[in-house]
């Protein structure tokens, strides 16, 4: 009986050492959901901000190199001054803000971070009325608000072969909007370089290269206000 007891206690681990194991495993599991967490989250700080610039031919790159693109420049520039972004070209020569608002769902993926807008100077040229403009700007804005995304807001002016009254009501659109929907707003995209025959194309319209590098170093301080949004907005996601 004696022999028979102690095969059947050599067979059974020992309290102690079953838990011992238990403690070991439930720790190792721990450091492994503890590093996976922790690459997890090198891997949310090492991912670029994607940018989309969202707009007509002044985005696009009309009548430039395609290095010369706004976007390109802009993309160059910031990285340039540290910042891991992306900046895609969603800017089609031509566009109103009705086509803007068209091809808005297609154009800003789900992968976007954050939005800059500039649209409206085909309207201007056009004479549309700018009630038209304001609607239509309203909805873009809208539905970015929607999706929580982070805008620019950049503004544009009339030419004045439309008269006083048309002009004013066009140009307030911009400001008023970037206050309504608490935005960034970046007065008037062609600040510095329209007029200026040095920094334009021939039509007196366009920026050539200089000219849109002369826009990127004038907007870089707004779109890197832009990026903080986007820093911001991932921080408090994670916590």
């Amino acid at each position: 009986m004696q022999k028979r007891h102690n095969v059947t206690a050599e067979r059974i681990p020992a309290v102690g050492q079953v838990v011992s194991t238990a403690i070991i495993v439930n720790m190792l599991m721990a450091i492994m959901l503890f590093a996976s967490s922790l690459q997890a989250n090198a891997a949310d700080d090492n991912k670029p901000i994607h940018i989309a610039a969202f707009g007509d031919s002044l985005t696009s790159g009309y009548g430039v190199r395609p290095t010369d693109a706004f976007p390109v420049q802009l993309q160059k520039h910031l990285k340039a001054r540290g910042h891991n972004v992306t900046i895609s070209n969603g800017g089609v020569a031509g566009d109103t803000t009705a086509a803007g608002l068209a091809r808005i769902d297609w154009t800003i993926g789900d992968d976007v971070d954050a939005v800059i807008v500039e649209l409206g100077a085909n309207d201007a040229l056009r004479g549309i009325d700018p009630k038209v403009t304001r609607e239509n700007l309203q909805k873009i804005l809208s539905a970015l608000a929607g999706r929580n995304l982070p805008v620019l807001l950049t503004g544009m002016r009339s030419p004045a072969n439309w008269g006083e009254t048309y002009s004013d009501d066009f140009d307030a659109i911009f400001p008023e909007l970037a206050k309504e929907h608490s935005l960034l707003f970046y007065p008037f995209f062609l600040d510095g370089v329209i007029l200026d025959v040095k920094l334009n194309q021939k039509d007196g319209m366009h920026p050539n290269g200089k000219g849109v590098a002369e826009i990127v170093r004038r907007i870089t301080p707004s779109v890197e206000e832009l990026i903080g949004k986007v820093k911001a907005q991932r921080a408090a996601e994670k916590s």
